[in-house]
């Protein structure tokens, strides 16, 4: 389900196609589950001399879902890297991201980010207190992506993982994707797409990103996999 390719990649979270047409965008948060749980409250920030490229995202604050209440909250590697870590060496997982192996790996993976220049934001994803999934917030447009498709600027794009198996193939994954999909749309006005480019192989991603309301406008053969370019519009 979740995957990477190598520089950085996305797998897929199967995503649900309708709510009765309620729209989680608009939704009242009760007052009691308007903020992170404690402990989940802060990541790292871009340092001040690098340009946050997307918006803002540790500020996007939660959302409500069909399954609870959500948050992206940027990754801190001193606090988070053990849990992701843990993450990446499940077999299904390792899959499609290819970081298996000791914390050092997913670590440089994620550094590279933090350290980079505002373009792509690792975030945990936080479902009522609890981080259960793994998020990179990109800018498509700025990214290698680019050139495989007719990129337009502000393009957002997408890569998840669902962390523990228990949580896989039961609906959780398609309430979030919708929800991180109407946060990014909601918070980054100049964006009019989110783009996503799950491998081909990947039938649960393949069947998610449809369900979100993504379109599959064309196969690319970037390095390592052959994805599928998928991109949902405003």
């Amino acid at each position: 389900m979740p995957e990477r390719i190598p520089k950085r990649e996305g797998g897929a979270v199967p995503v649900p196609g309708t709510d009765d047409g309620e729209d989680t965008a608009d939704l009242e948060l009760p007052p009691d589950l308007t903020g992170a749980p404690a402990g989940y409250g802060d990541g790292e920030r871009p340092a001040a001399d690098r340009p946050d490229l997307l918006d803002n995202v540790g500020d996007w604050g939660p959302i409500a879902t069909a399954v609870g209440v959500f948050q992206l909250i940027p990754v801190h590697l001193a606090r988070d890297l053990s849990l992701i870590a843990t993450w990446m060496n499940d077999p299904e997982v390792h899959a499609f991201w290819r970081l298996a192996g000791p914390d050092e790996d997913t670590a440089a993976h994620i550094a590279r980010q933090l350290d980079g220049d505002g373009r792509s934001r690792p975030c945990l994803g936080v479902l009522d207190g609890l981080p259960m999934s793994y998020w990179e917030i990109y800018r498509a447009d700025l990214d290698p992506l680019a050139r495989y498709y007719p990129s337009r600027l502000h393009d957002t794009g997408v890569h998840v993982l669902i962390g523990s198996a228990e949580d896989r193939g039961r609906g959780l994954g398609t309430a979030l994707l919708r929800g991180v999909v109407d946060l990014v749309l909601r918070n980054r006005p100049r964006c009019a797409r989110v783009v996503a480019e799950p491998d081909v192989r990947n039938a649960a991603s393949l069947a998610a990103f449809r369900a979100a309301g993504f379109r599959r406008v064309t196969d690319a053969e970037l390095p390592g996999k052959c994805a599928a370019l998928m991109i949902r519009d405003r």
